[in-house]
């Protein structure tokens, strides 16, 4: 009888489990799916060194950038990072701008507490072997915040640093198929 029981729980639960499948689906319109979400055939990446727009004056912030996207994609895909002669596609870059604004100010000192800030990023992915442009993206923006004021006194470089990481996960994701 205890073991009637079991098989009837078993059976039941196979049956709540299947109920969902249909949900998950191959066509990636249609639901979730269980595919790969990056594109068959591409192996290789090459990444350009991003550029700065003629009016941000920030520096480096364009090799940090760069140095972000690169271990973006090799942690986050399928896709070898090398060099331009060797890669299936092309990454380019741009920072077109850099804003900030206060957010806050210190009621002790009148100062900034906390500051936001945007960076206004355009990138292309090309297809090397066809000369086809995979994906195009003008003036996406990513922001964040940072903290000026004691106890934790965060200045641009380290400011930037997560919006910078922010950046390039969204290219990353831009990256994945679309759905």
């Amino acid at each position: 009888m205890n073991a009637m029981k079991t098989c009837i729980v078993f059976a039941a639960l196979l049956l709540l489990a299947t109920a969902f499948v249909p949900s998950c689906a191959s066509d990636g319109h249609s639901g979730y799916t269980v595919t790969n979400q990056y594109r068959p055939g591409i192996k290789t990446v090459a990444v350009d060194m991003w550029q700065r727009g003629k009016n941000v004056y920030r520096r480096e912030i364009e090799i940090r950038a760069t140095e972000a996207v690169v271990k973006r994609i090799e942690q986050d895909t399928p896709y070898k990072v090398t060099d331009k002669s060797r890669a299936d596609t092309l990454l380019t870059g741009s920072i077109d701008e850099v804003e900030q604004r206060t957010l806050s100010f210190s009621p002790d000192t009148g100062l900034p507490r906390e500051t936001e800030l945007t960076l206004i990023v355009s990138f292309a992915w090309k297809d090397l072997r066809t000369g086809q442009t995979i994906l195009e993206r003008k003036g996406m923006k990513i922001s964040g915040s940072y903290t000026r004021e004691d106890p934790i006194t965060e200045d641009f470089f380290q400011g930037s640093e997560d919006v910078i990481n922010r950046l390039a996960r969204r290219v990353v994701e831009h990256m994945e198929q679309p759905w």
